[in-house]
């Protein structure tokens, strides 16, 4: 259960990052990557709002890839899931992101 609400607690601040994104009122745009500068947006709010959703998509789906630590304690599949669904999740969103979004919101 604890390993759960922790799960939750990630999740959820993924979801308020995306929230965040959305609601900018910046006039820069947010960046994916850690430590890398943002590359040259055309539209800013579109971009920071496209990026938002990926971010709350990610969120919820990080959440619901966190269940079986709640249905199953104590057994190693209940943790080899959730962890290997997150890193297969990651990757998606980093294509996404490149593929999708910086495609399409590159100056």
């Amino acid at each position: 259960m604890t390993a759960f609400l922790l799960w939750l607690l990630f999740g959820i601040a993924f979801i308020i990052l995306g929230i965040c994104n959305i609601r900018s009122k910046k006039a820069s745009a947010f960046g994916f990557w850690a430590n890398a500068d943002v590359f040259p947006v055309k539209d800013v709010k579109a971009y920071n709002k496209a990026l938002g959703k990926l971010w709350i998509v990610f969120g919820t789906v990080f959440i619901l890839l966190g269940t079986p630590l709640l249905f199953v304690e104590n057994s190693a599949l209940s943790i080899i899931l959730p962890v290997l669904g997150s890193m297969a999740e990651a990757i998606a969103a980093m294509t996404v992101y490149t593929t999708v979004i910086e495609k399409k919101y590159r100056a």
